[in-house]
């Protein structure tokens, strides 16, 4: 599997509900949600809008720490060795880590680094949605409401 690639962007927001709100304006369409995070299907990406307070916190660190227009860039896997692999040879580029990969309250298993410039990349399997060979990632459409 290609290792250089992107799958999520995921933004930190302060404002949940007032991304969600610009983002519907600009004429994005939201595909799944949750409590503190919103999914938008891209050509071949997700763009997801993350309470910065709960990304921060899923990370490992304070806050203060994310800066303004935090955000995490994703790499998706099919299998948790996939993840530790990448984990590792990340670390042994130079990254530094933020989370060593774990089970996710979520359902996938995942974990952080950060880049020589402190740019944030989660590695995840998720097991919710499909995941193609080159990397690209599709949410499922939610079931229409009854």
């Amino acid at each position: 599997m290609a290792g250089q690639r992107v799958s999520v962007i995921t933004l930190g927001v302060g404002d949940l509900e007032r991304a969600r709100s610009f983002y519907g304006a600009w004429g994005w369409i939201e595909r799944e949600s949750a409590d503190e995070v919103v999914f938008f299907q891209l050509n071949g990406l997700v763009l997801a809008l993350f309470s910065a307070t709960a990304l921060a916190e899923e990370q490992g660190r304070p806050v203060a720490e994310l800066g303004t227009g935090a955000m995490a860039l994703a790499q998706n896997f099919h299998t948790e060795a996939e993840v530790e692999d990448r984990f590792h040879t990340a670390l042994t580029a130079g990254a530094t880590m933020l989370r060593r990969p774990q089970k996710a309250p979520w359902g996938g298993y995942s974990g952080y680094v950060a880049d020589p410039d402190g740019h944030v990349w989660e590695l995840a399997v998720n097991p919710f949605w499909d995941l193609e060979d080159d990397g690209s990632v599709t949410v499922p459409e939610a079931p229409p409401a009854a």
